[in-house]
């Protein structure tokens, strides 16, 4: 008998309609459209603006499109995990409405959190509930609704983050396809250099606070992009070593979309042509947990079975990591 492996089967996604360009940027900090695109490749995101819908609409849109596409029944599905930085949020958690919402009333959800890294490691924890024999059908959403923590009159962040949502089906596969293999890190010395300070246990958030905009997104860009250059394209080439593989192996990277510099560095890093970059920052910027659905979500019509992929993410905390995966299916 064969080693049953995990494998992506059905993608869906969503971005909301409100496209707040590079443009309309310059009229809200002090900005301009050549200095975000030269420095992050971004030239427009999506932003979620109606009152009183979070970061699980979002999740609740890309399943949907994933359950319509696929054909699904949401009964069938065991298990839904929202990997976001923005929960609805707290002590109720995002995942459990939106399974509820999307009809997956057999499933049990939970919410998992590591900043840009969270689909990454929610794609090990899928794996792994498959691999063991546990469940047949883990609904993975990748969702963030930055925009309810940016502060748009810091230009250090507000041009990077948008919104949006992707999802993935995980299922067994009894052909070798699926997830070949990862390696997920993580440094706790790092969280002093990209966090949301007040509003956890350790700062709530009091009307002071709240006056002097400590809610908002913080982030050391140099600190950070220094270790995100760094960080994701170590472990992609390792990941990569270990499996012997050769950059003609592979059909595409799938890196988190922060910073065009940075996923640039990776693709050199493993000497892999333009071509067989999955990029999408331009139309998205910084998706948080959103960024590694939405590619294949966009890319999706372009992968074909078998196809070598790598995947890489760094998010605060620090938390990074690369995994290894052979596509499953033909669109």
């Amino acid at each position: 008998m064969s080693k049953i492996t995990a494998a992506i089967t059905a993608v869906g996604g969503y971005v909301p309609e409100y496209v707040l360009t590079n443009k309309i940027l310059e009229t809200m900090v002090e900005t301009n459209d050549e200095w975000i695109t030269s420095r992050t490749g971004i030239k427009e995101r999506r932003i979620l603006k109606e009152e009183g819908k979070g970061t699980s609409f979002l999740a609740i849109k890309a399943a949907e499109d994933l359950i319509q596409k696929k054909g699904l029944d949401p009964k069938e599905i065991d298990l839904v995990i929202v990997c976001t930085a923005t929960p609805d949020m707290k002590a109720a958690a995002t995942a459990a409405y939106t399974a509820t919402q999307i009809g997956a009333v057999n499933a049990f959800s939970y919410d998992l959190e590591a900043a840009c890294s969270s689909f990454l490691y929610g794609m090990s924890t899928a794996t792994a509930y498959i691999e063991a024999g546990r469940y047949k059908k883990v609904l993975l959403i990748g969702a963030d609704k930055n925009s309810s923590f940016i502060n748009y009159e810091d230009r250090a962040t507000c041009i990077i983050f948008g919104d949006g949502a992707g999802a993935v089906l995980f299922e067994p596969n009894d052909e070798g396809l699926g997830l070949q293999d990862e390696l997920l890190r993580s440094n706790g010395e790092g969280r002093d250099f990209l966090q949301a300070t007040y509003g956890g246990s350790s700062y709530p958030i009091n009307k002071d606070t709240f006056k002097e905009g400590k809610h908002y997104i913080f982030q050391d860009g140099k600190t950070v992009f220094k270790n995100a250059v760094f960080n994701m394209a170590d472990v992609a080439e390792k990941v990569m070593k270990r499996n012997n593989l050769t950059n003609d192996d592979i059909s595409w990277l799938a890196a988190h979309q922060a910073n065009k510099r940075i996923i640039d560095a990776t693709a050199n890093r493993i000497e892999l042509e333009s071509d067989k970059v999955m990029m999408n920052i331009q139309r998205y910027g910084n998706t948080t947990s959103a960024t590694l659905p939405l590619l294949l979500f966009d890319y999706e019509s372009q992968l074909k079975k078998g196809d070598k992929i790598i995947f890489a993410a760094f998010g605060g905390g620090f938390t990074w990591g690369s995994i290894y995966l052979k596509w499953a299916y033909n669109s």
